[in-house]
């Protein structure tokens, strides 16, 4: 299906709030996404964050010139089939609203980010994007991503790689 409302973006929040915007913030620079809604999905232990980064991804976005609307999740901790079966269905939403959608996997939770790659690849889900945002390194990342040295970062899609 082609995406008729632009793009929604879902993003996994585990412990690194910087993690999840830094990100956000390569996904805007480097492959040029606008989403017109994102979602931050995370686990209970992990919500207290979600308020800071979704303050912070509305920053970043308006410095890009567009204003998403944001939305936040809460999956109880480390339940497997329920954070699959939630996404899951975030993301058939989603498409069924006319939206392409891009997960972005790099600050989730092992759980979380399984429970949602294999949930979505059983029900055939088309998603466009699976970004990760991969560091050489973990020495000195909490900070903005303009502030890391861009050469220990590479923002992989994987739907591009394995279509390559």
């Amino acid at each position: 299906m082609i995406s008729v409302l632009g793009d929604a973006y879902i993003t996994l929040l585990g412990r690194s709030t910087w993690a999840l915007v830094n990100a956000y913030h390569a996904v805007l620079r480097e492959k040029g996404l606008r989403p017109e809604r994102v979602t931050i999905v995370t686990e209970e232990p992990y919500a207290e964050g979600a308020p800071t980064a979704s303050k912070a991804i509305l920053i970043v976005s308006e410095g890009y010139g567009f204003t998403p609307a944001i939305g936040i999740e809460v999956l109880p901790e480390a339940d497997f089939v329920r954070a699959g079966m939630a996404i899951r269905s975030l993301a058939e939403d989603l498409i069924g609203q006319g939206f392409g959608v891009a997960i972005d996997i790099t600050s989730g939770r092992k759980v979380t980010v399984a429970g949602a790659l294999i949930a979505i690849s059983l029900a055939e889900i088309h998603i466009q994007h699976i970004y990760y945002l991969a560091m050489q390194s973990l020495d000195d990342v909490a900070k903005p991503y303009m502030m890391i040295p861009h050469q220990i970062q590479r923002l992989r899609d994987l739907m591009e790689e394995l279509e390559a």
